[in-house]
């Protein structure tokens, strides 16, 4: 392919990509935004299902999914694009805990249990959620408690707990993690499943996250996903996947949060004077923006690194580096956000507060910015000690 042919096929990705990020920023608008986002609070389940089917309909959940799953087969970059506007808009669906992270590790290890799973998730029909983690603070996917032992009809026992489990009141069923003769091992297990106790526990935002508990929890051994190290391979990389579209839904928070504040800032007066004229708010605000253009900078970067080669330790570092990135710009652009609305901005009737929260637990999420930077700077270690092997 030539020159010309390769800048005409770019701007036709860009053509596309602008009229999907039009398309999902109208329909979040219609559907309320922020005042939805409100009215879901304390709710169980925190989101509507009605919405997720007009989702799948939309073909939203199908974007990264191949074809044959009845998926539309694009890059993580679309999927980027959804997660930024749903993220700006507040939207309680859990579309990346649900189709980026738990439908990525289906769709990463593949097998009968992908092929009977993804084509009801892309349709709507089916809302999954992964559940790796056993303890606060660890963020190994490896570090697993969990046992899979079989019995002596032919099944499988699974035992542990899972924490921190997203939408865990809503989710059809659970991909779980656990130990097994092979080592680590997904298994998929319904929702309903006899043994499976599920406790729930708020967030800052109001949504719910469960600590599920699998007491002698029977399943086929067709119910296996994957085991070894193709189950570590799938489980790794949508966790990365999921990580990088984290970033892009707080990049696309940061850019509401700020433009609310700059709104704000010109029609709020003192001293007779927009407070926006005033020298010393002009460059706080400036500041602000140049750390989301380094948010929005360190995104693309990462999704640059997940085209070209997804599973390289390029890769890995570019989602740490980002997630470390925008996570920081997050808290630092909600809390100057907060201090230069003045006392309007600490009431919870303000809209502004629902950023704020939103921002701590994406910011928390699938690692933090202190953990990420550790991560970041313990695969450059590792990257040198190849290089000079």
């Amino acid at each position: 392919m030539n020159a010309n042919a390769m800048a005409a096929a770019a701007a036709d990705r860009a053509d596309e990509r602008r009229l999907l990020k039009e398309s999902v920023a109208a329909f979040v608008e219609r559907c309320g935004g922020a005042t939805r986002a409100r009215a879901m609070r304390g709710r169980s389940p925190g989101f509507d299902r009605a919405v997720w089917r007009e989702f799948a309909d939309l073909g939203w959940l199908a974007v990264t999914l191949p074809e044959q799953y009845g998926g539309l087969g694009l890059s993580l970059t679309e999927m980027a694009v959804i997660a930024e506007e749903l993220g700006g808009a507040l939207a309680p669906e859990p579309v990346i805990e649900a189709i980026t992270l738990a439908a990525g590790v289906l769709r990463h290890a593949g097998g009968s249990v992908a092929d009977e799973l993804l084509p009801p998730i892309a349709a709507g029909e089916i809302i999954p959620t992964l559940a790796w983690q056993e303890s606060d603070g660890n963020f190994d996917p490896a570090h697993v408690a969990a046992t899979a032992t079989a019995d002596t009809t032919g099944g499988i026992r699974l035992n542990g707990s899972k924490a921190f489990v997203p939408h865990a009141d809503a989710a059809d069923g659970f991909i779980v993690t656990a130990r097994d003769e092979q080592g680590l091992a997904l298994y998929w297990i319904p929702a309903d499943a006899p043994g499976v106790e599920i406790v729930l526990r708020p967030l800052a935002t109001g949504a719910m996250v469960g600590c599920v508990s699998m007491k002698q929890v029977e399943v086929a051994p067709t119910q296996r996903i994957a085991a070894g190290r193709h189950a570590a391979d799938a489980l790794h990389l949508a966790i990365d996947e999921a990580t990088v579209m984290a970033s892009a839904a707080l990049v696309g928070l940061i850019g509401k949060a700020l433009n609310m504040t700059l709104d704000y800032i010109k029609v709020r007066t003192q001293f007779g004077k927009p407070i926006g004229s005033f020298q010393a708010i002009q460059h706080r605000a400036v500041d602000l923006y140049i750390q989301c253009e380094l948010a929005q900078g360190a995104l693309g970067d990462a999704l640059a690194a997940h085209t070209e080669a997804p599973r390289s330790k390029a890769a890995q570092a570019a989602t740490s580096r980002a997630k470390a990135r925008c996570s920081d710009v997050a808290l630092l652009i909600c809390r100057e956000a907060v201090q230069m609305h003045g006392a309007i901005g600490f009431t919870d009737e303000y809209d502004l507060g629902l950023y704020l929260n939103r921002a701590l637990v994406l910011a928390a999420w699938l690692g933090n910015s202190a953990q990420h930077r550790r991560r970041y700077a313990a695969i450059g270690n590792a990257s040198t000690q190849e290089a000079s092997a």
